[in-house]
């Protein structure tokens, strides 16, 4: 029993985390060096993320320099950004790139809020299937006699709860992000 709960538990423990990764990848008109992580650079025929060929700072509010270890790589970064959905345009000066993070306009933070509140959909949808097949193995316990009735519906009670505990977690982290997003 106490098994099937902790299985339980880890698995919406890591749906919420992938959620939170999303979450930081999302730029709110702010420099933020995650909305890089996804991005993937041709080097030596190996798909590298830029944050290992490169520093990232952020260097005003809305500035993101990205400083090559190796400056022969400075084109081929510059064209994976390109590439990507970040919607921002690299500028090259032939030493560092900079992404300068243009400010959201209210339609923007709209769909940005919409993309969100799917993400935490996504996820709460992500634990209530856990929570399924949790009570599953449950009644499978029950089925072939390891358990008694009531450890059954304790067994359940416990899951929902944990559900219920990681739905209202994952519901105050969209609202979390919502307010970032439409913060100006």
């Amino acid at each position: 029993m106490k098994e099937i709960k902790n299985k339980a538990k880890e698995k919406m423990e890591k749906s919420v985390n992938v959620l939170l990764s999303d979450f930081a990848a999302i730029r709110a008109g702010r420099a933020n060096a995650a909305v890089l992580d996804k991005i993937r650079v041709d080097y030596w025929g190996t798909p590298t993320p830029i944050s290992q060929m490169a520093a990232i700072s952020v260097a005003e509010a809305r500035i993101l320099v990205i400083t090559p270890w190796d400056k022969s790589t400075l084109k081929s970064i510059e064209k994976a950004i390109q590439a990507s959905d970040i919607g921002i345009n690299p500028q090259n000066d032939g030493q560092v790139i900079r992404l300068i993070f243009p400010q959201l306009t209210e339609d923007r933070r709209k769909e940005i809020v919409k993309e969100v509140k799917k993400l935490g959909e996504e996820c709460k949808v992500a634990v209530r299937s856990i929570r399924r097949d949790a009570i599953e193995k449950i009644k499978a316990k029950k089925k072939n006699n390891e358990i008694t009735e009531d450890e059954q519906k304790d067994g359940e009670e416990d899951i929902q709860k944990l559900t219920d505990k990681f739905v209202k977690e994952i519901d105050g982290h969209v609202a979390d992000k919502e307010k970032e997003v439409l913060a100006i």
